[in-house]
């Protein structure tokens, strides 16, 4: 296509249309449908970490604030509507999409059979015995078994029942069948994944076809790598070869500095361009591991906010704090705010606020603010908010 023809979207466009890509446009209002809202967003990433809610139930309650924590645990336990597996992380997946992961599960076992030491650690396991007694006895968890970390135990450290049942699950052979207070419990697929669903074949090509063609779909625009990445499920050169089987139609959206990035788009883009709706003024406060935010550069490219979560980084180094967590108002990121939650007094702590540079707050942002933390507050069920004497 000739380089004048190609559509060009300018920085505030391109901006709403990631909003109302990733659900964020709309009031977070109405009632609730968990599995409607996993789906479009094609997976939601699970996160062990409690400090108000777990990323899992921030992300969908920033999407509808009448959601509850308990209704994802009862979606996945009693309903069938997702499974849990492997995306860039630990995630949750609408079962529909099973027949699609059947790749995945071929992937991840080659690579850990590559591991030389994670099947030396397998190998003091007895997975055949671990299958029979969640045969036998049904959905038990890592605490159903005693095997114990031989030598010096570290951070990332695994007794080997835990890597044999991490192996089975990677590999498809178990899955998830419910949580309780987080902790996993793993039951045989068979007996987890609907028949119908397991039974249905689809070629490697056929699953990258729908797994590049999914991902462009819920990016509306993207790079060959961003493509790749959504899933995870595929390497670079896979897409690629499905680029080369599929054109797609190629943009340049323009940076939040004035610059502009070549990229493709997905068929109905002009559509998508005409029918989003103008981002709510509501001001929200995003988890770090929201697909908004989850992509750093994306997020810098289009909103000019440089982000990264600090929970690894130590203590004196950090820049913010620990768990800072973005606030979006509009179609800007307008700052960025530590929180803790203190469930057993119903307390949410407000420990640091840091206006983001040249956003004014006067007393309407504030009370915005002030409201958010309110809903995010009842969402744990605390009754107060606290801040710090010096804010």
């Amino acid at each position: 296509m000739d380089n004048k023809n190609i559509l060009k979207i300018y920085n505030k466009d391109i901006k709403h249309l990631w909003l109302n890509t990733t659900g964020l446009a709309n009031s977070p209002t109405g009632s609730v449908n968990v599995s409607e809202l996993i789906k479009s967003l094609g997976f939601v990433q699970i996160d062990t970490i409690q400090n108000v809610t777990r990323a899992h139930h921030h992300i969908l309650w920033s999407r509808n604030q009448n959601y509850q924590e308990q209704m994802l645990d009862l979606l996945l336990k009693n309903k069938k509507a997702v499974f849990e597996h492997f995306t860039h992380d630990a995630s949750i997946i609408p079962i529909e999409f099973y027949p699609m992961w059947t790749r995945q599960f071929i992937r991840l076992k080659k690579w850990l059979d590559s591991s030389e030491r994670y099947q030396l650690i397998l190998a003091e396991a007895d997975m055949d015995e671990i299958k029979t007694r969640i045969q036998k006895e049904g959905p038990l968890s890592t605490h159903a078994f005693d095997s114990q970390i031989r030598g010096t135990k570290k951070m990332w450290s695994r007794p080997p029942h835990k890597i044999a049942l991490d192996y089975m699950w990677y590999c498809g052979e178990l899955a998830t069948s419910h949580r309780e207070q987080f902790k996993k419990f793993y039951d045989l697929s068979e007996r987890v994944i609907p028949h119908n669903l397991r039974q249905k074949k689809y070629s490697d090509r056929d699953q990258i076809n729908w797994l590049c063609n999914a991902a462009l779909d819920r990016l509306s625009f993207g790079t060959l790598k961003d493509i790749q990445k959504f899933w995870d499920a595929t390497t670079l050169d896979e897409v690629k070869k499905w680029y080369s089987r599929n054109p797609l139609m190629p943009i340049k959206w323009q940076t939040s500095d004035g610059k502009w990035i070549d990229s493709f788009a997905h068929p109905d883009i002009e559509k998508r361009l005409d029918k989003m709706s103008k981002p709510t003024s509501r001001l929200r406060i995003i988890n770090p591991f929201d697909p908004a935010v989850r992509d750093r550069d994306r997020l810098k490219d289009l909103f000019g906010f440089d982000y990264k979560i600090e929970i690894f980084v130590p203590a004196a180094k950090r820049v913010w704090g620990y768990y800072v967590y973005p606030l979006l108002e509009g179609d800007r990121f307008v700052g960025r705010i530590e929180l803790k939650a203190d469930r057993k007094n119903a307390v949410l702590n407000v420990i640091k606020f840091w206006p983001e540079s040249g956003i004014k707050w006067g007393a309407e942002r504030k009370k915005k603010l002030e409201k958010e933390l309110n809903r995010l507050a009842k969402l744990i069920n605390a009754d107060k908010v606290n801040w710090p004497t010096e804010n």
